[in-house]
C-alpha cells in the first residue's frame, strides 16, 4: 500500500550526504523527520563504483522504512566539491580524484526516480534554513570548518552558486601580508583557519620549545581542542590565533553579503563555545560594524545531519517547483 494518499505530494525524500570519509543515507519525510539512517565508510576510485554504494545504501534505506521507490519524492545527494549543473558532473578531489566525474549520468542509471545533486555545502545551507538555527531566513552563509573550509550561501532568499557553480570557495580568501607556497593548492584561508592548521603550529610550536602537555603525545586537530579545553596554554594559544584567523574571514562574508546569521560547522566547531565566543570578539573587530551589529554566529544546530537535511530539503523544492 502505497504511504502516499492518491493527489497528494509525495511525503518522504532520501537525503545522500557523500564525505569524503563517509557517506550518510536517509529516509526524511516533508517535517524533517529521519524515518531511518545508516552510515558507513565511503567507496572512493571509480565513480561507478560509489554510485553502486549509494544505491545499495539506499535500497537498505527504504527497506528498513517500510518504503518502495514509489513512496519517494526522489534522491538528493550532496558532495563534497563542486557540482556543475550544466553537465551533471562533480569535482570532489577527496573522494574521484583531480578529474570531473559524471555522477549524474551514472547515478541515473542506477537510480529511475527523480535525482538531485548539490555540492555539500549548497546542502547545509538549505538544511539550516529548513530546520536548524536559520530557520525561515532569507539572507544565510553556512561556514564549514574542518579539513577545509567552503560555504553554501542563500542571499535573498535564493541559493548562490555564482558564473560557474564555484562560489562559496571561501577557503581561498586572501589574508595575510604575503603568498605562501602552501596557499597555492589550498587557499591561505585554509591554510590559515582549517583544522589541519590547528595540528601544525602545534606541532612547530612544541618542536620549538615550548612547553605543554601535548609534548610525546600524538598531536592532531582534535588532541589540540580536548588540551585546550582542560588548560593547555599552548593549545589554548593555538586555538586563540586560528580564531584571529577564522575571524577575519567571516568578517569578510559579513562586510561583503550583509547576511542575518553566519552557521558555523564541520569538526573544528566541535570547540564548541571555547572556540565561538573568541571568533565573534574578532568579527567584530574587522567587518563592516553595522552589519556585524545584526549578524548572529551560530554553531550549527543540526551537526552532521546538516547535509543530509539539505540535500532531501533539494527533492522537495525541486518537487513544489
Amino acid at each position: 500500500m502505497s504511504h502516499n494518499p492518491p493527489g497528494t505530494a509525495k511525503r518522504y525524500a532520501v537525503g545522500v550526504d557523500v564525505g569524503g570519509t563517509k557517506i550518510a543515507v536517509a529516509a526524511i519525510d516533508r517535517d524533517g523527520g529521519v524515518v531511518h539512517k545508516r552510515k558507513t565508510a565511503v567507496s572512493k576510485g571509480a565513480v561507478s563504483t560509489s554510485a553502486d554504494q549509494i544505491l545499495q545504501l539506499t535500497e537498505s534505506v527504504l527497506e528498513q522504512s517500510s518504503l518502495a521507490w514509489s513512496d519517494v519524492a526522489g534522491v538528493g545527494v550532496c558532495v563534497p566539491g563542486i557540482y556543475f549543473a550544466g553537465d551533471a558532473t562533480v569535482w570532489a578531489p577527496n573522494v574521484w580524484g583531480d578529474a570531473r566525474v559524471a555522477l549524474g549520468d551514472v547515478l541515473r542509471e542506477r537510480i529511475s526516480t527523480n535525482l538531485v545533486i548539490d555540492s555539500d555545502r549548497a546542502a547545509c545551507v538549505l538544511g539550516e534554513q529548513w530546520l536548524g538555527v536559520a530557520q525561515g531566513l532569507s539572507d544565510v552563509v553556512f561556514m564549514a570548518v574542518g579539513t577545509g573550509i567552503g560555504a553554501g550561501i542563500i542571499s535573498g532568499g535564493r541559493l548562490c552558486r555564482g558564473a560557474s557553480d564555484i562560489a562559496g570557495a571561501v577557503g581561498w580568501f586572501a589574508v595575510g601580508p604575503r603568498r605562501n607556497e602552501p596557499d597555492r593548492t589550498t587557499g591561505a584561508f585554509e591554510f590559515h583557519a582549517a583544522g589541519p592548521a590547528v595540528a601544525r603550529r602545534a606541532t612547530e610550536r612544541i618542536a620549538a620549545g615550548e612547553l605543554s602537555s601535548l609534548r610525546d603525545r600524538d598531536v592532531t586537530t582534535e588532541v589540540v581542542v580536548r588540551s585546550a579545553l582542560e588548560g593547555d596554554a599552548l593549545a589554548a594559544s593555538v586555538l586563540d590565533e586560528t580564531a584571529s584567523y577564522l575571524g577575519m574571514g567571516i568578517a569578510n562574508i559579513i562586510s561583503i553579503l550583509n547576511p542575518q546569521v553566519v552557521v558555523l560547522g564541520g569538526g573544528l566547531m566541535n570547540a564548541d563555545e571555547y572556540l565561538l565566543e573568541r571568533v565573534r570578539s574578532e568579527v567584530i573587530l574587522w567587518a563592516q560594524p553595522l552589519a556585524a551589529q545584526q549578524c548572529r554566529i551560530e554553531l550549527t544546530r543540526l551537526g552532521d545531519n546538516a547535509g543530509l537535511m539539505g540535500a532531501a530539503r533539494l527533492v522537495f523544492l525541486e518537487q513544489n517547483n
